[in-house]
């Protein structure tokens, strides 16, 4: 455990066994934004036991690497974003609508036919089962209200930005239960604010602020150039990042080791923590902590060490078991060969 200089961290998923979900299908499709059960090998009367059961392996397998603060591996999903937006009041799951994903090909996603209210908890036990199961500092990750709204077809609402805003209040309650569980950390995934731009500096940073109003605890916001299985190319510098400095969110979650991000734009943060991503999920290749440590190093031009957390590019998920945990152990190592000469 390090305290407080350059804790690790995950961005959310972490590999799901294969005893557990079918990895064929999930790497052969476009992530799912309405359910996917077929993605499941083991049966519905025993499936929450197996959930459970591959959550511990991806608590420990945290642990091991040394990682400070970790995740449930988000293994219970399908998606990153699924089992939140098929859970709210107001979508018809049964009959869904189809948009565009960020790689220009249609996917069905939740049809919004009426208000969007949050019914029930959705991720609070998956809070409280990550809280019981080890003494490191934990976060929850939950899907942020403008990509839901972008992952949807809205049949209800007079615009987008309406419907977002009734996402970022339902949200927002689910965040505070989130806390009240035991979260230490609750981020917010907002990859389509990259993916669409101009649409998201409309509203995307009013319904963050929205969804995060009264968070009692730390919060973060992800934002990435989507998974590197399936977009394989990486601009040098985000479409939307700047305008995050405006959001309420404690931490701006950013990948830089496939993109080779110009790190300058960090100096448009000077009021975030930044969680940095420094493994490269493109490739099976594990990095050492050499390079690791080279890459946190690079941003201390623009962002001074108190303020960063080390963590990899997202989609993890995608990954053998046996590398992703090679790649946090060596995050970890370099985390702290650049923590020792501090």
């Amino acid at each position: 455990m390090t305290g407080n200089l350059l804790p690790t961290t995950v961005v959310g998923s972490y590999v799901q066994p294969d005893w557990l979900v079918d990895r064929d299908n999930l790497r052969g499709r476009l992530p799912p934004r309405v359910r996917a059960r077929e993605l499941w090998r083991v049966a519905p009367e025993f499936l929450e036991q197996a959930q459970n059961d591959a959550t511990l392996l991806a608590i420990r397998d945290q642990e091991r690497a040394g990682v400070d603060i970790i995740s449930d591996g988000e293994i219970r999903r399908e998606s990153y974003s699924n089992r939140i937006a098929t859970a709210l009041g107001g979508v018809d799951i049964d009959n869904p609508g189809t948009a565009i994903d960020r790689t220009g090909h249609p996917n069905p996603v939740p049809r919004i036919s009426g208000p969007i209210r949050r019914e029930r908890p959705i991720e609070v036990e998956d809070v409280k089962f990550l809280r019981a199961n080890t003494d490191r500092r934990i976060k929850i990750t939950l899907p942020g209200p403008f990509t839901m709204t972008q992952q949807a077809q809205n049949d209800h609402y007079p615009d987008d930005e309406a419907a977002a805003m009734d996402y970022a209040a339902a949200v927002n309650e689910e965040v505070q239960d989130l806390f009240a569980a035991g979260a230490d950390v609750v981020q917010l995934d907002e990859p389509y604010m990259q993916a669409r731009p101009d649409i998201a500096r409309k509203y995307a940073v009013r319904a963050i602020n929205r969804a995060l109003d009264g968070a009692p605890g730390e919060t973060a916001v992800h934002i990435c150039f989507g998974y590197a299985h399936i977009v394989h190319e990486r601009p040098e510098g985000y479409s939307f990042l700047p305008e995050l400095a405006d959001c309420a969110a404690d931490q701006i979650s950013i990948e830089t080791a496939q993109s080779g991000l110009d790190l300058a734009v960090l100096d448009s943060l000077p009021g975030k923590k930044i969680i940095l991503g420094v493994l490269d999920l493109s490739t099976a290749e594990i990095e050492t902590p050499e390079i690791v440590a080279a890459r946190i190093r690079r941003a201390f031009d623009r962002v001074e060490p108190e303020r960063v957390v080390v963590a990899p590019d997202c989609g993890m998920k995608y990954l053998s078991r046996g590398v992703a945990f090679g790649k946090l152990k060596a995050m970890c190592d370099g985390a702290a060969l650049v923590r020792s000469a501090l």
